[in-house]
């Protein structure tokens, strides 16, 4: 046979199996665009991020968690540490609360400054006092500002992710987040996630060294990328994962299993359509 024509099929031949592996490890399309939510699927997003947090009740509006040394209030359970108090999560109430101040709402003195009830007994006796019926009012009437507030974190996440993320993992991170935001359900897991569990960029945030945050799940979703998989329901799974990662890792005093089920669950949730 020519030994020119061999060369030239072998290079052939070559060629295509390299385009064959390239194909099989190509991730999902990275967004050209970002979706932008509209009017009512905001309302919807504010809605569930209350149903997911709290019930969707009135009364869930202001809470503190079995096991936990904060109050948690809002939508989006914003976490509100008593004087001297504090831990490894981020503090997220006096922000909303300076982001509702800055709407124009009336956000009382004693609203801005640190948790002012002590413990959770002392936070559950007062649940009908004139200081929690205050509190419940505001947040009640301010569910589209409060969704907001949370879908502004979520704009502002990318960079601290990036800056925190291994250098080999950013880029992955950055094509992993502009394609969950080119769908309104994308962008949905996006901010119930980072309100859910952070941003994941907290040295504090770790249990034996590995967070749980969006930062985690974004890289997590690289593990088993797939062109034929919608991003969110990668998500979803992704969190599952990281979220069991978690309560595997997670003190035994804090008994983090009982919570497992309802996580696992709100996270099928980002299966769902918007």
């Amino acid at each position: 046979m020519n030994p020119h024509l061999v060369s030239t099929k072998l290079g052939v031949l070559t060629l295509f199996l390299s385009c064959l592996a390239s194909c099989a490890e190509t991730p999902p399309p990275v967004a050209t665009s970002n979706a932008r939510l509209s009017a009512v699927q905001i309302d919807r997003v504010g809605r569930r991020i209350w149903q997911n947090e709290c019930g969707g009740t009135v009364a869930g509006l202001t809470s503190w968690n079995v096991g936990e040394d904060f109050a948690s209030l809002g939508i989006g359970h914003f976490i509100w540490y008593p004087q001297g108090q504090s831990g490894p999560f981020e503090e997220s109430f006096p922000p909303l609360a300076a982001f509702l101040a800055a709407r124009g709402h009336g956000v009382p003195g004693w609203m801005r400054g640190s948790c002012p009830w002590p413990t959770k007994p002392a936070f559950e006796a007062d649940k009908n006092g004139a200081r929690q019926q205050e509190l419940r009012a505001l947040l009640g009437r301010t569910v589209r500002e409060q969704t907001e507030f949370i879908m502004e974190r979520m704009e502002r996440a990318l960079p601290k992710m990036l800056a925190a993320a291994p250098a080999g993992k950013r880029a992955w991170v950055s094509l992993a987040f502009g394609s969950l935001k080119a769908t309104p359900e994308g962008v949905f897991c996006l901010i119930d996630y980072v309100n859910f569990k952070g941003e994941g960029t907290s040295p504090k945030e770790r249990y034996q060294g590995q967070g749980w945050g969006l930062l985690q799940v974004l890289q997590e979703v690289g593990e088993s990328p797939s062109s034929y998989i919608a991003w969110n329901v990668q998500f979803a799974e992704a969190a599952k994962r990281v979220l069991s990662r978690r309560v595997a890792n997670a003190p035994p005093e804090r008994k983090e299993q009982r919570w497992l089920a309802g996580w696992h669950n709100r996270c099928d949730g980002y299966k769902r359509s918007l």
